[in-house]
């Protein structure tokens, strides 16, 4: 075994113990299937969000940690479970009244309220290939309406019909009892409405592999479990298609937890090894909400690359996956920086602790070099005090602080420059409230400003910083946290910010005197 192979099965990163894991599934002998596969599952009802990338974005960085301890080649599914019925009209899409029409029918046979695919499930598979897509994963797509219209699953459906008993054991146990009574794993495909219809069976015909039910009208129907026109429970679906597909990892939300007994023990009835898995906690909104797709709270993938890149989202997908996590506009910026930083302290890390470092599992081991020269905070702040309207704005002042560095030579902190100016105008300014400083402050303030017209040290961040330091001492704040909170409420309209002496040496130090001098004045709260 290799050093980097050994260094790999110890690291204590997330997704190595779960690899670790899988592997233990193959310790006395390789897949029959010639691979190890992983899955996530989407339920199409409603535009993709950010869970659904979540899901992905964890999965593969399990599978690339597995693929650095095996040599077992891997496979990654993303199944969409288009074929369940629509059960409510989401609310936040359009043409609601025309949907309502397609209550019940399977989310491929319902009108696209968008009007740019065949049906609402196709668009909402499109939506999801889509942002996938960007991000650059490398998956497998299936269809639930093609796996069960191609006869890919018809094996395992026969194979329902013939355990019928033992799979509705398992269910019962975990229904009301008012729901046992009308409760089957098969959910038939009415022939004429095309609706999929929650009735009992009459008879299950095993070894035709075929059932018999009542419609809602009372009238009887015989069809065949297979190509199609049958489907499972979404529980019994779940398990069954573990043993369908073969599937060796899949990892879901708490709020499938419990089903957790059910989904293994249909599988296990199928004949078939139950998966790893693995739950994470659930994405909050701000308000402490859980995000749901229907709903549309919390933060979309298209709003969050709005205002950060895409890797900013990976490494927050990283971070404590079992811990519940509030998803919301403020964590962008700290997410951004954050990266960074583990960006620029990977190049100084030995093997042990590249694999422990959240970047190596978002680049799949391909790290890049950071050219974020200037913290994101920092970029908002010089929005903020500047004004800017755009990035150029944004340049103007950076080549002051770091002259060497362009746009082509420095594209993390381009991106980002022109990200803090949208996040600025969206956020910051709109929330900015300025206040007028107290005698203490104000004498304070007055002695920077003093200080900074006479300064000849140049941009030394470190110098600033040690200045503004010594004005706080020198003026009987006892907590310098006070002085510097002071600083950011008087001169930038919030309670926190950045290193103070890095964002006059960004700003400018005779810049910083004049915003200081203008708040002084009254100008900033008037």
């Amino acid at each position: 075994m290799s050093d980097l192979r050994d260094a790999a099965m110890t690291a204590k990163a997330w997704p190595f113990e779960e690899a670790r894991r899988i592997l233990k599934r193959y310790e006395k002998a390789p897949p029959e299937k010639g691979y190890v596969l992983f899955e996530t599952g989407y339920g199409p009802s409603g535009l993709p969000h950010i869970g659904t990338f979540g899901e992905v974005a964890r999965t593969s960085m399990i599978r690339r940690a597995f693929q650095e301890i095996s040599d077992i080649p891997t496979r990654l599914i993303c199944f969409s479970d288009d074929m369940d019925g629509m059960r409510k009209v989401p609310g936040n899409v359009p043409n609601q009244d025309r949907l309502r029409e397609d209550l019940q029918k399977p989310l491929t046979s319902v009108y696209d309220p968008f009007e740019t695919h065949e049906s609402f499930g196709h668009h909402n598979n499109a939506m999801l290939r889509r942002f996938l897509d960007t991000f650059g994963f490398e998956y497998e797509f299936i269809s639930a309406t093609e796996f069960y219209k191609s006869g890919q699953f018809d094996e395992t459906l026969l194979r329902a019909a013939e355990r019928y008993d033992d799979l509705m054991k398992i269910m019962l146990k975990s229904l009301r009892e008012e729901r046992q009574q009308t409760y089957s794993i098969f959910l038939p495909i009415h022939p004429e409405t095309g609706r999929v219809l929650y009735v009992p069976m009459k008879h299950v015909d095993a070894a035709k592999g075929e059932i018999t039910f009542d419609d809602e009208t009372g009238r009887e129907w015989t069809l065949p479990v297979t190509g199609g026109q049958v489907k499972l429970q979404w529980k019994p679906d779940f398990g069954a298609r573990w043993a369908a597909l073969g599937v060796d990892f899949e990892m879901y939300g708490k709020d499938h937890s419990t089903n957790t007994p059910i989904y293994d023990g249909i599988c296990r009835a199928l004949g078939a090894k139950a998966p790893e898995h693995f739950t994470y906690e659930l994405f909050l909104d701000e308000n402490g909400q859980k995000i749901s797709k229907s709903s549309g709270n919390g933060i979309s993938i298209d709003e969050w690359l709005t205002y950060a890149s895409t890797e900013s989202l990976s490494y927050f997908m990283f971070q404590k996956p079992k811990t519940a996590k509030r998803m919301h506009f403020d964590v962008i910026p700290k997410a951004v920086d954050e990266y960074h930083q583990q960006l620029r302290a990977y190049r100084g890390q030995d093997a042990a602790a590249r694999f422990n470092n959240p970047v190596w599992h978002i680049h799949g081991g391909e790290v890049p070099e950071s050219t974020l020269v200037v913290p994101f905070s920092m970029l908002l702040n010089l929005a903020s005090a500047a004004g800017a309207e755009d990035k150029a704005a944004m340049w103007a002042f950076i080549n002051r602080y770091a002259p060497d560095a362009s746009p082509e030579t420095h594209p993390d902190l381009d991106a980002a420059a022109g990200f803090a100016v949208k996040y600025y105008k969206d956020f910051v300014k709109p929330s900015k409230v300025f206040r007028a400083p107290n005698p203490q402050e104000r004498a304070a303030m007055e002695d920077l400003a003093a200080r900074l017209r006479g300064w000849d040290g140049g941009a030394d961040d470190e110098a600033l910083q040690s200045l503004v330091f010594a004005v706080g001492k020198e003026h009987g704040f006892e907590n310098l946290r006070d002085w510097f909170k002071a600083l950011y409420e008087v001169l930038l309209g919030q309670s926190q910010g950045p290193r103070f002496g890095g964002f006059i040496a960004l700003y400018g130090v005779s810049e910083t005197a004049s915003l200081i001098e203008t708040a002084l004045a009254g100008e900033l709260t008037a």
